[in-house]
């Protein structure tokens, strides 16, 4: 068999294979392109999912018809003028792009350099290019796509539905403008506008705030704590959502490394450590963040598709997001998300297609099912009553305080002994007292764990894992952080540890498979992980068992002491598993119910 060189042609469809995975993999490298050509304004269209069409249009620094002619060659690039891997400024730099979209599709540039008197036009269809044209344009560039995958019809085959394709390409567009919120974005599926976001005013902080509010919803924007840290050099700044406001999955978490949206392990690994206190595990976030770092600290040539970035040291950067997010959760204090009082609105409003109250003229509610049936056995004859469960209301016949001296109101009493209702200025608090309580225990277990650190068991035998020798030197190298936690680990000649002392708040322990779930995590992130969750989780189940429980009478000192502590106590607006443990009702909201307003 001989050994030949591959057709140029060849060879483009064979990188557009890892470039254009999909349609929505084309929009983001050409709205890359206008992005980084210092555009302010980027119209984008598409149709059928941007399978058939696709258009990029900006009004960015423009090209000559040299240039014009010279992008569509691969690895062409006006980014790399040092030709520096290590000192990469711009979101493009490979120059595989517009020549693997070339190759696969029919390609029409229209370019008007800025300051010059003439646009120039040229079309390239399965890697063959034509001469640039005079043509008629503004200052900036379009670039039209037609039938992509039409050279390479295969991969038509894998693509899925043009709906799935339109949200793929939606999702692109809200990440690169998240990123840049001083740019103009519009996207247009026909007739139809799909995404409208005009470009933000005031300072950066605030900007992306109001980008990110438009692209997540107000819900977020009400919801949101901002974060803001430094360390060696490395700059993170963003927004993440209360633990009260989060979603089954993590779609609505956006992460970016110096203006480029990433999908990386160790980020998301970061976020959930910081959130391991106040979520479930099968529970998620709202956050959009952002470092911004040297580019030397970063490689991002690691994949062409450029999602993918490795940093120089990744511990740095997982510690500052850790220590940045807790530091911003522990500054909401008693806070939970506005969503937790609207949703028990929307609970207590009839069902069905309900707008305002009952009581209004043209409502059209009707009472929901439940409370018409409780209300109909109050007018019953009592002969009827005979076994029906009543509510149970302890009053308050303490001295009252007055409400407006504190966040969470006053003790009025007590429902179901479990439920404490407070009253505030303008509203009524209703706490779940069981779930109030875990949240303070768990805080103060948390508090005598970073004072005293995890009290220890003695092995009566020590034992003895076997590893792969890098993996027992990924655990004894960190067996100072390990002892901290009360794990006793020692290196014990070459692939093998010794363990003899594991934490008292574990219990019986296997600690074979605890030990080789370190030694991954460590692979994997740096960080003993699973460990730290299994301690999370052992404190969380004991300040669970050693909370006031439900059902339990509480006297008037005892439910005020709980709302004191609560406004003093970090996180204490949602128990360990991100459910709220109070939710306010404000008097307007409650006058509505009744058609009082």
């Amino acid at each position: 068999m001989t050994i030949r060189l591959l057709a140029a042609t060849t060879v483009n469809r064979i990188a557009a294979g890892e470039v254009v995975e999909r349609p929505a993999s084309a929009i983001k490298e050409l709205v890359e392109n206008s992005i980084d050509a210092g555009a302010k304004r980027i119209d984008i269209h598409i149709r059928d999912g941007g399978r058939s069409y696709m258009s990029v249009a900006d009004d960015g620094s423009g090209m000559t018809p040299d240039e014009l002619s010279l992008c569509v060659e691969r690895h062409a690039t006006s980014k790399l003028p040092d030709e520096d891997l290590q000192n990469i400024q711009t979101l493009g730099f490979r120059g595989e792009a517009l020549p693997s979209i070339g190759s696969i599709a029919r390609m029409t540039l229209t370019s008007r350099e800025e300051g010059s008197d003439a646009a120039w036009a040229m079309t390239i269809e399965g890697g063959a290019k034509s001469d640039p044209a005079p043509a008629a344009r503004p200052a900036g560039t379009t670039i039209e796509v037609r039938d992509l995958f039409f050279a390479t019809p295969a991969r038509l085959k894998f693509l899925k539905t043009e709906r799935t394709e339109t949200g793929h390409a939606v999702d692109v567009i809200k990440r690169l403008a998240m990123a840049h919120p001083e740019i103009h974005f519009s996207l247009m599926d026909g007739e139809r506008s799909l995404l409208k976001l005009g470009a933000a005013q005031g300072d950066l902080l605030d900007a992306r705030l109001e980008r990110v509010g438009a692209i997540l919803g107000g819900a977020f924007a009400e919801n949101a704590l901002a974060v803001d840290a430094a360390r060696e050099g490395i700059h993170l700044t963003g927004y993440i959502g209360l633990p009260t406001l989060n979603r089954g999955n993590a779609a609505l978490q956006f992460l970016f490394v110096n203006g480029r949206p990433v999908r990386d392990r160790l980020l998301f690994g970061a976020v959930r450590g910081a959130y391991r206190d106040f979520l479930a595990h099968d529970r998620h976030p709202l956050m959009a963040l952002f470092i911004k770092m040297p580019p030397e600290l970063v490689d991002i040539n690691v994949h062409p598709a450029k999602t993918e970035v490795r940093f120089r040291d990744p511990g740095l950067v997982r510690g500052l997001i850790v220590s940045a997010l807790k530091h911003a959760l522990a500054g909401a204090g008693h806070r939970a998300s506005t969503t937790v009082s609207n949703d028990a609105m929307g609970a207590l409003r009839a069902p069905g297609n309900f707008a305002g109250s009952p009581y209004r003229r043209g409502g059209g509610g009707s009472i929901s099912t439940g409370l018409a049936e409780t209300a109909r056995t109050y007018h019953a004859p009592l002969s009827e009553l005979d076994g029906q469960p009543t509510a149970r209301v302890e009053a308050m016949d303490e001295p009252q305080m007055a409400a407006g001296d504190w966040p969470l109101g006053v003790a009025r009493a007590q429902v179901h002994e479990t439920y404490i209702v407070a009253q505030t200025d303008d509203g009524i608090v209703i706490v779940d007292q069981h779930a109030a309580h875990e949240r303070l225990v768990y805080e103060d277990m948390k508090k005598a764990l970073a004072a005293n650190g995890a009290s220890r068991q003695g092995l009566l035998i020590p034992e003895v894992v076997e590893l792969d020798e890098a993996a027992a030197e990924r655990v004894a190298a960190h067996a100072s952080q390990l002892l901290e936690m009360g794990l006793n680990v020692e290196a014990f000649g070459a692939g093998a540890v010794v363990v003899r002392e594991t934490p008292a708040l574990l219990g019986e322990v296997n600690v074979q498979d605890l030990i080789r779930n370190l030694a991954d995590d460590l692979a994997e992130l740096g960080e003993a992980l699973s460990f730290e969750d299994r301690l999370a989780d052992i404190s969380a189940t004991m300040a669970c068992h050693g909370s006031v429980r439900a059902g339990r009478r509480l006297g008037a000192e005892e439910m005020n002491a709980l709302l004191r502590r609560m406004e003093i106590t970090p996180n204490s607006g949602q128990c360990n598993h991100g459910r709220p443990t109070y939710v306010e009702l404000k008097l307007a909201d409650i006058e509505k119910l009744f058609g009082r307003r």
